[in-house]
């Protein structure tokens, strides 16, 4: 029986080359193609005008309100510009975490490497929005309004750590929640069929765990979205 761990290894799926240099296919590059995908249809679905709109449509509408909302009540009327950010980010883990759910599937957000490049991502695109709206003011954002000016110097540090580990803590709670989840989904699994007849009892723990891994998908990128939000409304506002 495989280790509950098995199921986050990488695995080729097809090999080819551009300029010499070897692109391996993955397992996990293909779920990332699925879930881009299927936000493109949400996208494309919510655009569409007609009289009865399908569950698809429905679906997309009531998740671009979600997520306007969500933008509205953490950065203001200012922040309506980021909302294809968010959005962007919100259904892309969102699926992920979904598309991992299937049997047999692969959660690419249990991956520290791609929850990092994706906070990374998100961090960087912070910092230069700060840079072109403020400029070089955008420094005053490490030493807060109103601190007396002896303790500046231990401020601008305080400030500066934290500033520099929030792609850190980003990724690694979106990393963190997926990967212990379906670990402990698997054990609990293996322990239903080791057990036999006597795995009756696990079934039932198994299938709450299940339930609440399909809430933990959608509080993930719930989380993963508000604290972008939040991360923008400070450079916006520098404190």
């Amino acid at each position: 029986m495989h280790s509950p761990l098995h199921q986050f290894e990488i695995e080729k799926i097809f090999n080819f080359s551009i300029a010499g240099v070897d692109l391996p296919f993955t397992n996990s590059a293909l779920y990332m193609l699925l879930s881009v995908l299927a936000v493109a249809l949400l996208v494309f679905s919510s655009g569409r005008s007609i009289e009865k709109p399908g569950v698809i449509q429905v679906f997309a509408e009531k998740i671009f309100g979600f997520i306007q909302s969500l933008v509205e009540e953490n950065i203001g009327q200012t922040g309506q510009k980021y909302i294809p950010l968010v959005f962007s980010l919100f259904t892309f883990i969102l699926f992920g975490n979904l598309f991992g759910m299937i049997p047999y599937a692969y959660t690419f957000t249990s991956q520290i490497i791609l929850t990092f490049a994706l906070a990374l991502v998100v961090f960087v695109l912070i910092t230069l929005i700060g840079f072109i709206k403020h400029g070089f003011h955008f420094f005053s954002y490490f030493l807060p309004p109103g601190a007396p000016i002896f303790m500046a110097p231990l401020l601008i540090v305080i400030e500066i750590i934290s500033f520099l580990s929030r792609p850190i803590s980003l990724s690694i709670r979106l990393f963190a929640n997926m990967m212990a989840g379906h670990t402990m989904l698997k054990v609990f699994s293996m322990f239903t069929i080791s057990l036999g007849v006597f795995g009756f009892s696990t079934i039932i723990a198994t299938s709450v765990l299940i339930g609440f891994e399909f809430m933990i998908a959608f509080l993930q990128a719930y989380v993963f979205s508000v604290l972008t939000c939040l991360y923008l409304r400070d450079v916006i506002e520098l404190h």
